[in-house]
Order: structure tokens, then sequence, then C-alpha cells
């Protein structure tokens, strides 16, 4: 993979003619080395403005298996596809983080013919927003603890701090952690924690934040822990905030670069799916929207399924953005349909069962419900979904046409999509599906995109409307975060939004449980406030902000040719 990047790298359009293709001038072009430029948002004349002519597409999915289903792959594929149909497309993704690269899971940013180049600067470093926002967090982190150092004159109750240190590196061996050992001018010792990059409140903020101001607004707001008195101690009150944003000024801007036949990326932030948005930022969707004019397609991709990512899509950054996006493609595979019939044990880092390849409609039939379930959540958006079924070699012909049997029954459109064997090419009927999709909705009546709550709804009444989309009975809350839930209201943080961190791998809290459980209610273990970034977050069962290596990770693997200087071993 690497060696051909490489010479894509060097066989690059010009920056400026791919800025083009995506309606962006060239004097908002920052060329940040041969391949990759950054795009000046502050000299873009009305990007929250315009764009509203465009199709906006979100990339979701049904719950995925623990491999995951190629929703980006499909994205770019569609893209792709897009721009040989004559349309203008401009496909807006995350970043990647380096901890899951030299991890389990490998790079990310598609694979074969569907893929962002370069996938060495996509996986790696970029343009050095994720150390941007690194070194940001943690300059808050040592200015709480050098508060407490020299006398802490905001009498800070040192057991309600929050704010943990943040690496973009898979370490279990600082998720718990003592700081302030040795002499006393070593600083004050206290338990702390650490967090991987992606799942720091600044990523989430940068994401979401408009402009700069907006960014150093939010940053002033962020709650680190309270004062003995019970008053809540903000970033700005330890002066912080003005330096954080100075570190940050330019990771504000999206990155530009382009699939492997050449359409324009942008590509920004990578706000972590399961305590998070899941989504790339505001600020790129609406540089894509700027650009496409009249009739141009903006896709953009929410983090795993329609229960989470398109939720937390709708009710935070859309809300933040202004933009609407009346068409979903659900990407599903016949293998995590299959899944959902409940006969099969998944394991991650592991093949998939034997048994599973083997043709069978029957499990299909069986596990469609899933699939089903997130094309009512999506319409409960007021969204007309599209399923796009990825192909997988091991699937099967009938168990294919099985799932575009049950999509059509359901009224839904389906399409398959070939993205890693064809690029562009495999996945024009889908493309030809969403054109239409579109153009229907467009032409016809269609009934507004709807939040899932009003701001007005009071945090239990939020959290309990998300768990009821989820099909849970009810929400059960532990003693200490019904506590924190008053507090929060009673100090005020009552209108913010919500995002319910759960296992991805299931509709329900337990990853366990496939299909569309029934009868369960919403365990919520623990609630946490991210003010700057705008919500409350509900944490059901044990989920780990801080991953860890496995025993064979894919730092193993990844090694430098001296003599070439190519990157190899990068998945």
């Amino acid at each position: 993979m690497s060696e051909s990047d490489r010479d894509g790298a060097q066989a690059a359009p010009d920056l400026h003619d791919l800025a083009a293709r995506a309606g962006i001038a060239a004097e908002h072009v920052i060329p940040y080395g041969r391949d990759v430029a950054k795009i000046d948002v502050n000299a873009m004349e009305d990007i929250g403005g315009r764009g509203q002519a465009c199709h906006y597409v979100v990339v979701t999915g049904m719950t995925p298996t623990p491999f995951g289903e190629g929703k980006t792959t499909t994205a770019i594929g569609l893209a792709q596809a897009l721009a040989r149909r004559g349309e203008r497309s401009t496909l807006t993704l995350r970043q990647s983080a380096m901890g899951p690269t030299f991890g389990i899971k490998g790079g990310a940013g598609g694979s074969g013919g569907a893929r962002i180049l370069p996938a060495e600067r996509m996986n790696l470093h970029l343009t050095g927003d994720f150390h941007a926002i690194t070194a940001a967090h943690n300059l808050l982190s040592a200015m709480i603890d050098n508060h407490l150092h020299h006398g802490n004159e905001l009498d800070i109750d040192e057991r309600t701090i929050t704010w943990p240190r943040v690496l973009d590196i898979n370490d279990r061996a600082l998720r718990h952690i003592v700081t302030g050992l040795g002499a006393k001018v070593d600083g004050v010792t206290r338990q702390a924690s650490f967090d991987i990059t992606p799942a720091s409140e600044l990523m989430v903020i940068i994401s979401l934040a408009t402009d700069l101001a907006d960014l150093r607004v939010r940053l002033g707001r962020i709650v680190v822990g309270r004062t003995r008195s019970g008053g809540w101690v903000r970033a700005e009150d330890l002066g912080a905030a003005g330096a954080m944003c100075a570190i940050l000024r330019d990771a504000l801007e999206p990155n530009l670069l382009r699939t492997g036949e050449g359409t324009p990326v942008l590509v920004h932030t990578g706000p972590f799916g399961n305590i998070a948005t899941g989504c790339s930022s505001v600020i790129a969707d609406r540089v894509a929207a700027a650009g496409a004019r009249e009739g141009g397609y903006v896709l953009t991709e929410a983090g795993f399924g329609a229960d989470m990512g398109l939720e937390r899509f709708v009710d935070l950054k859309c809300a933040v953005s202004g933009m609407r996006s009346r068409i979903a493609v659900v990407v599903v595979t016949v293998r995590a349909i299959k899944a959902h019939c409940g006969r099969y044990r998944l394991v991650s880092g592991k093949d998939l069962p034997a048994e599973m390849l083997t043709e069978s409609v029957e499990d299909v039939r069986a596990g469609a419900a899933n699939m089903l379930k997130h094309l009512q959540i999506v319409r409960g958006f007021g969204m007309t979904p599209v399923v796009a079924i990825n192909v997988f070699p091991t699937d099967h012909p009938s168990e294919i046409e099985e799932v575009v049997r049950i999509a059509h029954e359901a009224g839904v459109r389906a399409a398959t999509a070939h993205p890693v064997t064809d690029g562009g090419a495999g996945c024009l009927e889908l493309a030809d599906t969403v054109i239409e999709a579109c153009r229907n909705t467009r032409e016809a009546e269609a009934p507004d995109v709807k939040a899932l709550y009003s701001p007005d709804d009071n945090l239990r009444t939020k959290i309990g409307k998300v768990a009821a989309m989820y099909g849970a009975d009810g929400v059960d809350y532990t003693p200490e975060a019904s506590r924190l839930l008053d507090a929060y209201e009673k100090d005020g943080f009552g209108d913010l939004a919500v995002v319910v961190a759960k296992t991805p791998l299931s509709l329900s809290a337990e990853a366990g449980l496939k299909g569309v459980p029934t009868g369960w209610r919403l365990p919520v273990r623990e609630v946490r406030l991210a003010a700057g970034a705008g919500y409350v977050y509900a944490i059901c069962g044990n989920l780990s902000t801080m991953p860890g290596l496995s025993s064979h990770p894919a730092a193993e693997r990844i090694d430098v040719d001296t003599a070439t200087g190519e990157i190899i071993g990068l998945k």
C-alpha cells in the first residue's frame, strides 16, 4: 500500500486544481508539502450562509461487527462514483488516530480502489492537528497542577478534578496514574489519568467550533472541576484558554486530501465515536457546501450505526452547523446481517467463523431485523434512507438478493457497492440510486429533518428519548449519576445536548445482545460534563477512553525502508 501511495503522491494533481474541484479558490489554499493543503477558512466568505442548494448526504450504517463494515470505504467509493457521473462531489471525513493505527485496528481512510491519499500522511501525523490538540489539552492539565502547587488560590477541591492528560498512543499503563511524586518542588501528589487524544474534549470542540471566536469561547467554558464551596472551575478561571487557542489556531483549518481517483476530500478532526460526536468538523462541511454550489454533492460520515453516530450527527453537529441532510446512506454487509441472527460469536482480531461464510439465506432473514431498525431510526429523523450493500468476496448472490428484497419490501432503495475491488466504477449503481433519491426528495414535499429532543427538555428527558430510540424500556441511574444530573440542572447546564456512551456492537448497552433486543433498560453508571463542547455524556457500562495494545500490535509490522524512505507494513 505504501509504495503505491508514494507513487500516487508523486503523481498528485496540483493542489489548486484539486481545490478547484471542490469549488475552493486558489487564494484559500495553504500548501502543506506537495500533496496536502490546509484551507484558510478565515479568508473564505460566508461559509456558513451558502451551500444549502447542494445535496448533503450522510453515510451511516447498521450495528457493525467488531471488524467494521467498510462505511468509510463505501463513502469514498460513492464520492468517486458521483464524480464519474459528472457530479461535483466532495467528501468530508475524520482524521485517523495513531493509537488504532499502531494497535489492532490498523489505519483508516479506506482500502483497495477506495482510499484516501496520501495514506501515510492520513494515518500518521498529517498536518499536526492531533499533536496541537494533545499539546493544548496537556497545557491545561499542567496549569491545573501548577495552580495547586502555587497555593490553590481558587480553592479547587482536587478530588473533583476531571481533566485528564491525553496521548495519541494506546497505552493501558497510563489509564490510572499518580502525579507529583518526589520532592515538594515536584508538585502536588494526586491521582490522575490519561485518555487517548481523540477522546479529548478539545477534539470535539474543534469539530463543532464555527470559527476562531467560537473556538475561543468554547475553550473558556471548559469545566475541569469544582471548588470546595461547590463552584465550577473553568479553563478561563485558570487563565489557560487564550494560550490553548493560540496552539489550536491552525488546527481549526481543515485539511485537503484526495481519493485514489482524484476526488477532493476534506479531512478534519477525529472525535472518539464512543463518547463524543464521532463526526468530522462543522467547518469542513461548511467549506465543502460553500464550494459545492447548486446541485453539487457533499458527503460526510457519522460514526458507528444510526443509533449512535447518526443521532449525534443530527442532535449535535447539525444543531451547530445549521445544515440538514435529507438522505442517509445506510451501509450494510451480509456478514453483519448474518451476525445479528445470533448464531455466531465474533471476536475482534480473529477470523470469521467458517460456518458463517457458508450460504444461508435463512441467516440473512433472521438477522435483517437489525438493518430494518436502523432504517426506522433514519426515517424517524425525517431522512430518506438508501441501503448500500458493501459486497465482500465471501458473499453469496442469493444472500445479496435477499438483502435487496427485504429493503425493497420496507420501501427503501437499495444498491450493491464494490468499492475495494472496483473503486468508483464499483459504486456506480449506488451513485445512481443516491442521485435518484436526492432528486426525488428535493422535488417532493419531504418532511423537515428533526432532532430527537428539544433543548428545553431536561437532561433526563433527553437521555430517555435517546434510550427509547434504541428500544430500551427505560433508564436506570446510579445514585452518583443522579446526583450529578441534579447539580448540572441546578447550575444551568440543563439546556446542553446529551451523548449516550454505550457499546456500538449492539442496539442495547450489552455488546452480546444482537438483532433488536427487547425487554432491557439503559444503565447509566456515570455522567460527565463537557461544557465547552456543549453536552453531558452518560456512560453506560465499562468504556475505556485509553485503549491498550494487543499481544502483537500493528506497530510490530511497521518499519521504514532506509534506502528509499518508504514506510512499509502500514495497513
